[in-house]
């Protein structure tokens, strides 16, 4: 079964293929201790209501951004991408830092989308910033993408573009990106918690939330 990060606990868990064949564009949050639909303290500190846990979107610029947080990770590509409501509007960001300095960022918005489009959006771009013999890490906060590429998306490949449960969602975005990832074979993708005070996850989600500001 696929394989996420709870953005409370951190701790991993597992959601059968089924469930997110059923509902496209839903990627879990939160294990079974932390879920909101389970009440109590634990899904009060999902929500961003108790004294510890995620805390709620802040929809901060990147100047705030910058200002309020400075944890993390200072070397990469940090990526992120949402619709609002899912789907919906959306947008997308990327930033390339090197030694806690902004080399280059981009950011775009779609007018209907999903947050799961918007994510592989972003991680498109960010290595089309890259040279091929870049040697750097792609950050990106959703672990649905990350496991599709690293690991689903090959098999699909090989058996023509087909799996098991039915259709591939976002094909041709899957297909671009993992593409620009076999072109960058130094480069490294891996998952960063979401809103947990990490400067260029959150430089990042500013960047793609600035179309609801602007």
């Amino acid at each position: 079964m696929p394989d996420f990060n709870c953005s409370v606990c951190g701790d991993s868990f597992s959601v059968p293929q089924a469930a997110l064949d059923k509902y496209p564009g839903w990627e879990p949050k939160y294990c079974r201790a932390h879920s909101p639909k389970k009440g109590g303290q634990a899904a009060k500190k999902a929500r961003g209501g108790g004294r510890s846990g995620s805390r709620r979107e802040e929809n901060l610029t990147t100047d705030e951004v910058l200002s309020k947080y400075s944890g993390g990770p200072d070397h990469g590509v940090f990526t992120d991408g949402s619709a609002s409501p899912n789907p919906g509007p959306g947008g997308w960001g990327a930033v390339w830092v090197e030694d806690g300095a902004v080399r280059e960022e981009r950011k775009g918005k779609e007018g209907h989308t999903t947050n799961n489009r918007m994510e592989l959006r972003a991680l498109i771009e960010a290595f089309k910033m890259l040279p091929d013999d870049a040697a750097v890490t792609i950050f990106t906060d959703s672990r649905l993408c990350v496991d599709t590429i690293t690991k689903w998306a090959p098999n699909w490949e090989r058996k023509g573009w087909k799996k098991k449960g039915g259709e591939i969602k976002n094909l041709e975005l899957v297909q671009e990106l993992l593409a620009l990832y076999r072109a960058h074979p130094d480069c490294a993708l891996e998952w960063i918690a979401a809103h947990s005070g990490h400067r260029w996850n959150e430089y990042a989600d500013a960047l793609a939330t600035a179309w609801m500001r602007e």
